[in-house]
Parts: C-alpha cells; structure tokens; sequence
C-alpha cells in the first residue's frame, strides 16, 4: 500500500515538475509603438502703412512709405493719403479689416452737417469699394470711426501680399471758410487695420463677433 502511495506521489511530483517547467519557459506576445504628435505656433501678421507726402499733400519723392504724416489744411487741396494693408509671407488665411477715426466730429458735423452724422468719408477719393465694403460708422467721445472689411479672405500667403489701398487722397472742400478750419485746428485721422484667422469661423461676421 505505501509502496503505491508512493508510487503515486511521485508520478505527480513529475507532472507538476514537467507543469512548471513548461509555464517557465511561457512569455506574453507584445508588441508596442509611438506616434509622436508635434506642434507648430501659427500666425497672422499685417503691416499698416502710407506713402510719405509733405505738408502740402505732396508725395516726397522715392522715400519710405510711413506710419503717419502731417498735412497743413488749406479749403480745396488735395492730400495724397493711400493707407494700404500688407499680410505677411506665412501668415494663416485671414480675414481683415479696416477702421478709420475723425476727431472733432461734432466740429465737422458743424461745419458738413449741422444736423449731425456728417458723412465724412465723402473727403476720401478714389474709395475702393469693390474691395473693400463699407460697414457703417460709430460715433463717441466726440470721434467718428468708419469700419471697412475687405472683399474675401486672404489666403496664407508664402510671400507678402499688398492688398489695394483703402483710398488714394483726401480733399478739403473748396466751401470751407478760414474760420470753420480754425474750429478743426488739430484734427486727426486715424487708420487702423486688423487681422484675424479665418480657419475655425464660418464667415467674416463670425469672426469679428468673436
């Protein structure tokens, strides 16, 4: 009896032992890889800029287009002013705009519109409407800013991309007396342009609304 006792618990030792051998020389199959996601900065950038005139309005022969210029009014002259929008070679597609700001608004309404609400775009010549439209006015704090959208989107650009001038000139009115320009003595224009990416809003309302 003992001896098959023992006969049997061998037999088993040898199963488990040739078990445990087997299950020791076992290894899961694995296999494993990487995706590597890297992220560039995009942008958008514009330059704002005029040709260079003198007082008079008169353009200064092949000089440096500029940020700003000094006129002295005279009734009937016409001032070379040509504020022109470039977008920039690897900038994102873009939407942009344009605003333009009186001061003394209550003295030109005086003296174009003594009601109020002069229209005073009507001193800018040569106005690109086809490319750029006209989206109404806002008036506080005694100014009077115009608001012009461009035509389209701006693709992105790889090289810069000079987009029409807004307009070319602007002209005091012949009308306008000594003592009603003495009233806007220190007048000021002011052109500011905007830009702002195209890819994630459905339309140009879409984007300024944000």
């Amino acid at each position: 009896m003992k001896t098959k006792r023992k006969a049997l618990l061998l037999s088993l030792c040898a199963v488990l032992l040739v078990v445990a051998s087997v299950m020791g020389t076992m290894a899961y199959l694995t296999s494993s890889d990487t995706v590597t996601n890297t992220f560039t900065v995009g942008n958008v950038q514009i330059t704002l800029d005029e040709a260079k005139v003198n007082p008079d309005g008169t353009l200064v022969p092949n000089a440096e287009r500029v940020k700003a210029n000094s006129y002295k009014l005279l009734p009937g002259r016409t001032y070379i002013k040509d504020p022109t929008v470039t977008v920039k070679a690897g900038s994102e597609s873009s939407y942009i705009k344009m605003t333009v700001t009186f001061s003394k608004a209550a003295e030109l309404d005086a003296i174009f519109a003594p009601t109020g609400g002069a229209n005073l775009t009507s001193i800018f010549n040569g106005y690109d409407s086809t490319n750029w439209i006209a989206k109404g006015s806002t008036t506080a704090a005694n100014t009077r800013t115009y608001e012009f959208w461009y035509k389209e989107t701006v693709a992105a650009p790889k090289a810069d991309v000079v987009l029409d001038a807004l307009f070319d000139s602007i002209t005091v009115p012949g009308s306008i007396t000594k003592e009603q320009l003495a009233t806007i003595e220190g007048l000021t224009i002011t052109v500011n342009a905007y830009a702002i990416q195209a890819d994630g809003f459905a339309n140009a309302d879409a984007a300024w609304k944000a």
